[in-house]
């Protein structure tokens, strides 16, 4: 079992290829929900919501086999997100924000092989974090997106450093930021060098560093060696889940090669790259599907990623 905490939302997506009209199920904890359950892993997900999606987002989980313990909330959370070009970058605005999320019993994720923690918007506090990592003995994840968001009166999204993030983030054994979440972090440009940026965050206690770099692919750092993932190169259709999927991608694989960094990372971008295929929850994939992938990118030896310092 692998227990996801965070938010789950309902979001308008428009990129230049579809337009889903409607509100669908996503948020960066139910995504890697969706992907770990698609590869048959027993997975749950914690989350506050409200009742205007109670209903239709009990029945999306069942659909997609995924246990889910949610709180009560005012609203449910929801992004309107605007995607001007084929590299992930995009408006991101607020249509609706749950509450943060109660008191989450060690009962809830007692058990669990790994904790993904995978915030939207503040719903999952540091006091939450300390609390699980002194519960909590196996792999805890993060994925800082919705540690560093902010959303300002007219629903506009912004990113920032909050006081005490080093000391948090250090509490966790892998921590993945994408480019973006790692210049706010750190002041590194991540397209110029991801290295750097991965050796800071690893200096404030994680034992393992993830940058992201979209179609770029990916760098993993334990501390003393750099491991450059190739990206699995498809026709984008939608980026929104990338990062999320990635983290489940990683954290299977991770947990079946007892920490196989190279093998998990590969994994990780092809699990990722099937999800950006798609729009919405209702996604195709397979273990084997992903496997074929895989071995495509692990063939790839000598891979760096396309960054300034590799010029």
């Amino acid at each position: 079992m692998i227990t996801a905490i965070g938010n789950p939302v309902y979001d308008y997506i428009k990129t230049q290829k579809v337009d889903t009209k409607e509100r669908i199920l996503s948020g960066c904890s139910t995504n890697a929900a969706l992907a770990l359950a698609k590869l048959g892993m027993p997975v749950k997900l914690i989350g506050a919501v409200g009742d205007d999606f109670r209903a239709r987002f009990a029945d999306d989980l069942k659909r997609h086999n995924i246990e889910f313990d949610f709180f009560a909330s005012k609203e449910t959370g929801g992004f309107s997100l605007i995607y001007f070009d084929d590299f992930g970058n995009r408006t991101l605005d607020l249509i609706g924000r749950a509450d943060v999320i109660g008191e989450i019993s060690p009962e809830l994720y007692s058990g669990s092989q790994a904790v993904l923690i995978g915030p939207i918007l503040g719903e999952v506090t540091f006091e939450h974090i300390r609390a699980i990592r002194k519960s909590h003995n196996s792999l805890l994840f993060c994925d800082p997106q919705g540690l560093l968001r902010d959303a300002d009166e007219n629903g506009r999204i912004s990113h920032g450093k909050p006081d005490g993030i080093e000391d948090i983030l250090g509490l966790f054994d892998v921590v993945k930021p994408n480019e973006l979440e790692g210049k706010v972090l750190t002041g590194i440009d991540c397209r110029e060098d991801p290295y750097e940026a991965a050796r800071i965050i690893k200096s404030w206690g994680p034992r393992l560093v993830i940058v992201t770099l979209a179609e770029l692919g990916s760098v993993i750092y334990d501390g003393e060696t750099f491991i450059d993932i190739p990206p699995y190169e498809i026709d984008l259709i939608d980026a929104t889940g990338a990062g999320d999927t990635y983290m489940a991608g990683f954290t299977f694989e991770y947990l079946k090669t007892n920490g196989d960094l190279r093998r998990s990372g590969c994994f990780a971008s092809c699990v990722s790259s099937i999800m950006i295929e798609n729009v919405g929850p209702d996604f195709e994939m397979t273990e084997s599907a992903v496997r074929a992938r895989q071995e495509k990118l692990l063939a790839m030896e000598g891979f760096k990623v396309a960054v300034k310092v590799n010029s």
